[in-house]
């Protein structure tokens, strides 16, 4: 996949690094001339020095040709005027997500998530997120299953619209349940949860305050 990537802080150079050495063809547009120190010998891409939102640095980053881009603000320019397949934003004012995405562009708020991230952590202490989706509106658990929950069903731990067994581990191999699925012992359960509905998910489960851990 040929991807340009504008900007090479801290998230920047990580994201081309790891692109760059799983074989992508990586460009990096950036304003400082020493960013080939920044992305060290790991990086095997291209470097264009200049600013990402202008066109001809845009062309001679080979945007006509690019299947995907990610950037702050030109992530728009790439989107509308070049019509680059993908484009993510990311933004530090997580008020502003929402006006991007009816733009018809991915974003990403480091802001939003983090906060979100420390949130579960200081009241779910139980509980440990293997992963978010969107800005951490929904968050993924993996949970064993603990004696008072064998012999349960899937349908007595999901909760319409807010929290689902979305797969269940049993003997090193994952399955779909349906509602009717008895919970064994030795099973893992794979959750995808509101991040609102977590105090629920908890007393679903028996822990937390005045429950079993």
């Amino acid at each position: 996949m040929k991807v340009i990537i504008m900007g090479c802080g801290r998230v920047g150079a990580e994201v081309s690094r790891l692109m760059s050495e799983e074989g992508h063809d990586v460009t990096v547009v950036d304003c400082d001339e020493n960013i080939r120190e920044t992305l060290g010998p790991q990086f095997h891409g291209q470097i264009v020095i200049g600013l990402g939102f202008e066109r001809d640095v845009l062309i001679r980053a080979g945007i006509e040709t690019a299947d995907a881009y990610a950037n702050i603000v030109a992530a728009r320019i790439a989107r509308n005027i070049f019509k680059v397949p993908r484009a993510v934003a990311r933004l530090y004012d997580p008020r502003r997500a929402e006006i991007y995405r009816r733009l018809g562009l991915a974003t990403i708020s480091p802001t939003a998530w983090g906060a979100e991230r420390i949130r579960e952590t200081l009241t779910h202490a139980e509980l440990d997120a293997q992963g978010t989706f969107g800005s951490g509106e929904v968050s993924q658990f993996t949970i064993e299953a603990t004696p008072a929950l064998i012999g349960r069903t899937v349908n007595s731990l999901a909760v319409p619209g807010e929290i689902a067994v979305a797969a269940i581990t049993r003997e090193d191999k994952a399955f779909l349940p349906v509602l009717g699925t008895e919970i064994r012992s030795g099973d893992l359960l794979h959750f995808v949860v509101l991040s609102s509905s977590l105090d629920r998910l908890e007393n679903l489960l028996g822990i937390g305050e005045g429950g079993q851990s």
